[in-house]
């Protein structure tokens, strides 16, 4: 069916083939894959009276289980209390850090990418704008990236390249184009400039794209701003693997299903009317209950209705897809009718056990090869430029300086388990195996302490 529903979608062969791949997948993320199916769901003949078979009707019912993976994922990853906080020697570099990841909204820019990176990959474009720091996020449908030869994790340029209508070009302050042409645009990043090119018309083989000089600038950054990211290991060249390719031919399934017993319940509720001949008039028969039907001795009439029992069958059938769907792309299956009481953090996650090794994975992608990619070009970008965080000038960061990711624990711990690990840290503190300073950043996320160093020192004033 999967199959047979991308058949429909129309494909440019101007583009990459990884092109309609990542469109498709992102139809499926958005809950537009079947709106390029000709027919609604309860449109069963055509004009020409022909039956139309499912396979060519929209459902009526789109359940978004692979949203539904990918928002839970995400949240795991990136939500307020998941978000992981830097750690280096220099605590005033971090603090630095810190300051410009409030500043510039990371946290959002993170959970919009992991979205939209869901499909496979995304980029991340870093910029510096008198003298702040900015991101913002590009889907890689039109990007192309090229390796350093030498170097396979070292961009060498990006471009983009898509077709855009005259319209939009002349709303955007173009001239000299004409609204009803579709036209080429592109732009490349490398590691000096960000050059634009002036739109060429697609139906042009003559044209060829001119730098457009006005837009284009010389950032100087000695270096690609564009940090690209692969969702998950696997994939296809430049791509990561997608988080919920497993699940959506289930997923399909689970939507024509439901949509067929909502069809069936509405059967249900107007049946249709069978009369045995011979019948007693030939005026309009109309049902309800102040129209008596009148048959002969011989005749007979009777509703055409569909039992309880097959919409029960197919809710039972659609649970067990849902389950199998959520298994293969390790989605959270845990039910809350099952929680009859608070948890711990840890018996949350035993349960969550799935989910959680998804989120996993999408740490290294978007933990170590994004946030960590981004901070190493914030302190790259200080050396040639002075940055401004919170509207003050900061001194050129120590480029020597190794930072890392310190991530919070996966669900929040209870009272019970907060003392358990208040009362272990002491014990190791006091036994001299563990610092004092080791131990705060252990209970540091679960208590909401962001500047280790300032807490230190508070705790120092404090004690007599």
């Amino acid at each position: 069916m999967f199959e047979t529903i991308c058949g429909a979608i129309p494909t440019d062969t101007s583009f990459p083939t990884r092109t309609a791949r990542l469109d498709v997948l992102r139809r499926v993320l958005d809950g537009t894959l079947y709106d390029n199916l000709p027919y609604q769901f309860h449109e069963e003949r055509n004009g020409a009276g022909e039956y139309i078979p499912l396979r060519l009707r929209r459902p009526s019912v789109r359940y978004g289980l692979c949203r539904i993976v990918v928002e839970d994922s995400v949240a795991l990853l990136f939500s307020a209390g998941h978000f992981p906080a830097l750690d280096a020697a220099d605590a005033a570099l971090v603090r630095v850090l810190q300051d410009i990841i409030a500043e510039t909204r990371l946290n959002e820019v993170m959970i919009d990418a992991a979205l939209r990176g869901a499909v496979g990959s995304v980029a991340i474009l870093f910029r510096v704008l008198r003298g702040r720091v900015f991101f913002s996020v590009l889907e890689t449908l039109y990007l192309t990236p090229v390796w350093h030869a030498a170097a396979p994790d070292t961009l060498v340029s990006v471009t983009e390249k898509y077709k855009v209508s005259g319209a939009d070009l002349l709303a955007q302050g173009y001239a000299d184009v004409e609204s009803a042409t579709l036209y080429w645009f592109q732009r490349v990043w490398d590691v000096e400039n960000e050059t634009w090119y002036l739109p060429w018309a697609v139906n042009d083989p003559a044209a060829r794209p001119v730098e457009d000089e006005s837009r284009s600038v010389a950032h100087g950054l000695d270096f690609v701003p564009v940090v690209w990211i692969k969702n998950l290991p696997g994939g296809e060249g430049i791509d990561g693997a997608c988080s919920f390719r497993a699940a959506i031919d289930t997923n399909i399934e689970i939507d024509y299903q439901l949509s067929q017993a909502g069809r069936g319940l509405k059967y249900s509720s107007d049946p249709t009317l069978l009369i045995k001949e011979p019948a007693t008039s030939d005026t309009e028969i109309v049902k309800g209950a102040g129209n008596a039907l009148v048959v002969s001795e011989k005749g007979d009439a009777k509703l055409l209705e569909i039992g309880g029992t097959a919409a029960e069958a197919v809710i039972s059938y659609v649970r067990t897809l849902r389950e199998f769907a959520l298994e293969s792309v390790h989605g959270n299956r845990a039910s809350a009718d099952r929680l009859t009481a608070a948890q711990s953090g840890r018996a949350l996650e035993l349960m969550n056990q799935g989910l959680i090794w998804l989120a996993d994975n999408l740490r290294i992608s978007y933990g170590e090869g994004g946030i960590l990619a981004l901070v190493r070009m914030i302190i790259c970008a200080s050396q040639r430029f002075p940055l401004l965080v919170n509207g003050e000038s900061v001194a050129p960061l120590d480029v020597t300086q190794r930072v890392r990711l310190r991530w919070p624990r996966w669900y929040p711990l209870s009272a019970d388990d907060r003392l358990k690990e208040a009362q272990a840290v002491a014990t190791l503190v006091n036994a001299g195996q563990l610092s004092r300073e080791t131990g705060l950043k252990v209970v540091a996320a679960s208590h909401g302490i962001s500047d280790v160093e300032a807490e230190l020192n508070a705790i120092n004033q404090d004690a007599p």
